[in-house]
């Protein structure tokens, strides 16, 4: 992964779709997927299941096929456009690579249910990503969906407070506000 350090803590396929942050790809090794899973098991149960399985090349470009697909579609639905149908097509056979099921276990007191998926881990992985997305893409909280204020920063957000202008205040909030500063007060 490079320097830059991935947002985490958005809904999961605006944080998937924010891997690619100005023309930088934050997932483009097996091992930088793994980086970016570690930083999301918290949130995303489903990517214990791949801390022992090596990831692969497969298992990554089916991951930033998503990516891209879900970004095409994100910024139609945004907008309230009809998104391309080969993208929506993509997004539902990554869904349908890895069938969802709830498996049902005793676990000495009760039976319980675990949503799985099956399949190799690539298609799994996808799937999980695919149906994040589509959870998203299909709210109609989308058209919320909004890009970074900041000139340079392409990173995308759904905004708790309407007033919410950047992705991070940390990161390119305060960027924001330090030039601006220094416009205001900078030497004649």
């Amino acid at each position: 992964m490079s320097d830059f350090v991935p947002l985490t803590g958005e809904l999961l396929a605006l944080d998937l779709v924010n891997t690619r942050p100005s023309g930088a790809d934050l997932l483009a090794t097996p091992a930088d997927l793994r980086a970016w899973l570690n930083l999301q098991a918290d949130r995303f149960p489903q990517a214990r299941q791949f801390a022992a399985v090596e990831l692969t090349g497969a298992d990554l470009a089916a991951v930033q096929q998503v990516r891209e697909r879900t970004a095409r579609v994100l910024e139609h639905a945004r907008h309230r456009t009809r998104p391309p149908v080969g993208d929506l097509e993509a997004l539902n056979r990554a869904q349908r690579a890895a069938p969802a099921i709830n498996e049902l276990a005793w676990n000495g007191d009760v039976v319980t249910a675990v949503r799985s998926r099956t399949g190799p881990p690539g298609a799994r992985l996808a799937a999980w990503l695919a149906e994040a997305a589509a959870e998203l893409i299909a709210d109609s909280a989308v058209v919320n969906v909004r890009q970074c204020e900041a000139d340079d920063c392409v990173m995308l957000f759904l905004p708790a407070h309407p007033r919410r202008r950047w992705c991070s205040a940390a990161r390119c909030g305060n960027r924001v506000r330090v030039a601006r500063h220094y416009q205001r007060n900078k030497p004649t």
